[in-house]
């Protein structure tokens, strides 16, 4: 957490056995196509720009070519997504040009004419969740579709409390209207005495301005990227920012030592506001935490397997999950 971030009020880290307040939604939209479906290696950027243009072509009001320019810059639910506006005049990002990002897309597997693309909503970002299905859905069907697949919306689901039950409720078809369930500040289970966090896909995170590796990667490059995207969530898409002792968290953080089994994974993209293709590259593998209070960590740790961590959250990057002895097998797979 860089210092300036930090709230000038330093406040005892919260309770590992309360919940952050930090409402989180996740939700499973269920597609039907022709033909089995064949994604890109990185069918994460490729919802991601489709679900963008979908989301303008509704919106958009001005059609100017640049958000910042426009008028509704922030009242526009475009930026809020794609170019996420920090409020004027705000003290904690005076460093960064946008904030976070307040959604997480995980696409399902492909080779069957039945698609799941799961989403996560953060905070006030539920609001939105109509516009977000209406935009799903004209993506899929769109003349391009999703790298080049057509597909069509047959259902959306929505995960009942608590978080990360795996149990899913339909809340919206086509033709019906969305009645999607109330929202629940996540549960935080106990913290384990040790704990495994595997690095699903690839977690860019730097150190210093540069990019940390597999060999020179370690628990506090995770867990103060991790801390400093729940702060930047909780301040601009809740109403009730964190409070806690950055300085604190991050010092204990730094003396941990984890043995770790990692590697450097590349996801290819193409970005359009470059025009060229480029490579995505972060850590890949397992963490092992053995002999550590997990306790002022865990309640950051438990959270992220659902908002990610690192750059390229949004598109499904920075994913992990956690195996511990004291909890179940976690039910971030989607099916």
């Amino acid at each position: 957490m860089d210092e300036q971030d930090a709230p000038r009020q330093r406040a005892a880290a919260p309770d590992p056995g309360q919940p952050l307040r930090l409402p989180v939604g996740r939700y499973r939209a269920r597609f039907e196509a022709e033909r089995p479906v064949r994604m890109s290696e990185f069918p994460g950027s490729a919802w991601r720009g489709a679900l963008g243009h979908a989301l303008k072509r509704t919106v958009c009001m001005t059609r100017l070519p640049r958000c910042r320019e426009c008028a509704l810059y922030h009242s526009c639910a475009f930026p809020y997504f794609y170019d996420t506006p920090p409020l004027p005049g705000s003290i904690k990002m005076r460093r960064y040009q946008t904030a976070p990002h307040p959604y997480v897309l995980l696409p399902g597997e492909d080779g069957a004419t039945d698609y799941a693309l799961d989403f996560t909503l953060i905070g006030q970002a539920n609001r939105h969740l109509a516009l977000i299905i209406h935009a799903l859905a004209k993506a899929a069907q769109g003349r391009k579709g999703v790298a080049g697949n057509i597909l069509q919306l047959r259902a959306v689901e929505q995960e009942t409390a608590p978080l990360g039950s795996n149990t899913w409720q339909p809340i919206y078809r086509p033709g019906t209207s969305l009645e999607a369930l109330p929202l629940a500040r996540p549960e935080i289970p106990p913290a384990p005495t040790s704990c495994r966090i595997r690095l699903l896909t690839p977690m860019r995170v730097k150190r210093e301005g540069r990019r940390v590796g597999p060999v020179e990667f370690r628990f506090a490059d995770l867990f103060g990227h991790l801390l400093r995207r729940v702060s930047m969530l909780t301040a601009f898409h809740t109403d009730t920012p964190l409070e806690t002792d950055f300085r604190g968290l991050m010092a204990q953080a730094r003396q941990v030592t984890a043995r770790s089994e990692l590697a450097w994974e590349e996801k290819p993209r193409y970005s359009n506001s470059q025009k060229a293709a480029m490579k995505l590259g972060g850590v890949v593998g397992s963490i092992h935490l053995v002999g550590v209070d997990l306790a002022p960590f865990w309640p950051y740790l438990w959270l992220g397997q659902f908002i990610h961590a690192g750059s390229g959250a949004t598109m499904g990057l920075g994913r992990y999950e956690i195996e511990a002895a004291s909890l179940q097998a976690h039910p971030l797979s989607p099916s």
